[in-house]
This record gives structure tokens, C-alpha cells and sequence, in this order.
């Protein structure tokens, strides 16, 4: 059978392209169409692969969340795998990858299969995030605290772009990556929040000091990821993230959430710290993976 790789343009592709994802990683929140085709920009590639007329792989390159490297995403329905098709995704998004003028790229792995894969061509472990899961039931609202406000984000809107300023620039340098994370006030607004009654943010006199809150998943509405958890260094050890963090909790068991879960970075102590508090358990290990561009080893190989 001929692997043909294609360019992914219509909603019909876009949905192609996430029930491959969505058969790959059952556990993850896929972003529906609409939010893909908000991300759509220049440099970024989204490709089918097919055997027969059948699709039966995906891909996605674009650059990375600090804009220092190319993120490449092949991907293989596992149904199909050992017929070489990942590396002929891969090498498209490689490909495409070097002609954006990258020198370096990045991937994410969840299992040992994968990870063989991709060090066939190169790529080495550089972080790691650790998944913590925590299963949803009478979650009752935590007290009002007396020094700030909590407020969903449909209760004031406006308090969204205040966060980006206050809260995110401040703590994403804190996050344990080797180049911080450079996000825009654009992707803050797009792929920071996805239902503002399920994110909230911490409110002190007129200053926005921490966010949590929760990316609903269209597909298995009774899970939701765990959104950006951060607060304002000096208004840390005063409880208002598990305070934000219980707020989400109860939100959730009002409106049929049975289980959230959520990525912690190795070396966010404290943030896991938290998350066992409040009952989390721990799941899948994802590695983050680097390698120079162009890849080494992608000539013609058989079973992958």
C-alpha cells in the first residue's frame, strides 16, 4: 500500500485529523475545529496521511511555545502502525520544518514506543511533565476569602486581558522549561481559555492576583483539563491558588464533571505539592524531546 501525505484544508480534514488524535490520546483534550482553525497561521501545517483513500495518520509542525524551535506531531492510528507511515509524516513536518529556517526541533512523547521512535532520529529527552488526575464528587465551594474576590471570568470578561498582564507575564517565567514560554496576548485570548464561566480569577481592590480554572472537552464532556494555574509571587502561601483550584472543583461537580486532570512540569514542586493536597493521584509520564534539524536517520526504512 502507497502512504500519501496531504495537506489538511477542510473542516471534513480538520475532523479527520482529530479522530486520529483522539484514537491516539483517548486521555487528552483535542481542540475542536473551530479552536484549530483559530491557531490556523502562517508556518503552520497540518497533514493527513493515507493509505488507500483511507486516512490513517496526522501531523502538525509549528513553532514551539517559547518561538525558539518547530514542534513536529506525527502521528499514527495504532491500527495502522509498523507500515512506515510516521516516518513519512514525519518527514514531511521535518521538511517543512527546515524550509521555516528551524534549526532545532521538539516533540512529546507518552510511551516507550514512541519514544524509540523518536530517538531513531535523534531526539533526546530534555524535561519531563508528569500527568496528575483527580476524580470529581461532592466538591462543595470553598469559603469567600476576606483579601480578594473570586469571580468567573463570564461574571467580568474584562478581567481576562488583565490577567495576561498581571498574572501571566509575571509567573510563566516560573514554569520549569529551559527557554520561558513567549506568549502572546493573541494566544492568551485563543488557546488560554475555552468557556470563561469554567476559568476564574483571584481579584484584590482593582489588581487580578491569580487564575485556575478548567478547558471543557466537547468530546468527553465529563472530563476537563485543568487550565494555567498561577499566582502573583507576593500574594503566594495565603491559599489563593487551592482556593481558586476548589472554586473550579465545585464548578465542576455542578455541571457533571466526573474527572479533571492536568500536566505538571518536573521541577514544579509546589505545584504538585498542591495538587496532592487536594486528592490528585498520579498518572502518565510525557517527555519532552529535542533534536537538530534536519533529522538524522530519515532515509527509507521499513516498520515503524
Amino acid at each position: 500500500m502507497t502512504t500519501t501525505i496531504r495537506t489538511a484544508v477542510t473542516d471534513a480534514d480538520y475532523e479527520a485529523w482529530r479522530a486520529v488524535r483522539i484514537a491516539v490520546l483517548p486521555y487528552e483534550r483535542c481542540p475542536t475545529v473551530a479552536e484549530l482553525r483559530d491557531l490556523d497561521r502562517p508556518g503552520r501545517l497540518m497533514v493527513l496521511a493515507e493509505l488507500d483513500g483511507e486516512v490513517v495518520g496526522s501531523g502538525l509542525t509549528d513553532r514551539s511555545g517559547d518561538g525558539e524551535r518547530a514542534g513536529l506531531i506525527p502521528r499514527v492510528h495504532p491500527d495502522f502502525r509498523r507500515r512506515g507511515v510516521g516516518t513519512e509524516v514525519l518527514r514531511v513536518l521535518a521538511e517543512h520544518a527546515v524550509a521555516q529556517g528551524y534549526d532545532m526541533a521538539g516533540c512529546s512523547v507518552d510511551d516507550d514506543e514512541s519514544r524509540l521512535f523518536a530517538e531513531r532520529f535523534g531526539f533526546v529527552e530534555r524535561n519531563r511533565e508528569v500527568e496528575q488526575v483527580r476524580q470529581i464528587g461532592d466538591e462543595p465551594r470553598p469559603p469567600a476569602p476576606t483579601d480578594y474576590e473570586i469571580v468567573s471570568v463570564a461574571e467580568r470578561p474584562e478581567l481576562w486581558a488583565a490577567a495576561y498582564h498581571q498574572v501571566a507575564l509575571p509567573t510563566l517565567p516560573d514554569m520549569d522549561h529551559p527557554v520561558a514560554l513567549k506568549v502572546s496576548e493573541d494566544d492568551w485570548e485563543k488557546e488560554w481559555i475555552n468557556d470563561p464561566a469554567a476559568m476564574f480569577v483571584a481579584v484584590a481592590g482593582d489588581e487580578v492576583i491569580g487564575v485556575a480554572g478548567l478547558m471543557l472537552d466537547s468530546d468527553r464532556p465529563e472530563r476537563a483539563e485543568v487550565a494555567y494555574t498561577a499566582v502573583r509571587r507576593e500574594w503566594r502561601g495565603k491559599s489563593v491558588a487551592s482556593t481558586l483550584k476548589r472554586t473550579s472543583m465545585a464548578w465542576a461537580a455542578e455541571h457533571g464533571i466526573t474527572e479533571i486532570y492536568t500536566w505538571t512540569q518536573r521541577g514544579n514542586d509546589s505545584m504538585r505539592r498542591l495538587n496532592e493536597h487536594l486528592g490528585f493521584t498520579y498518572g502518565i509520564v510525557s517527555l519532552s524531546m529535542r533534536a537538530p534539524l534536519p533529522l538524522t536517520g530519515l532515509a527509507p526504512v521499513s516498520g515503524d
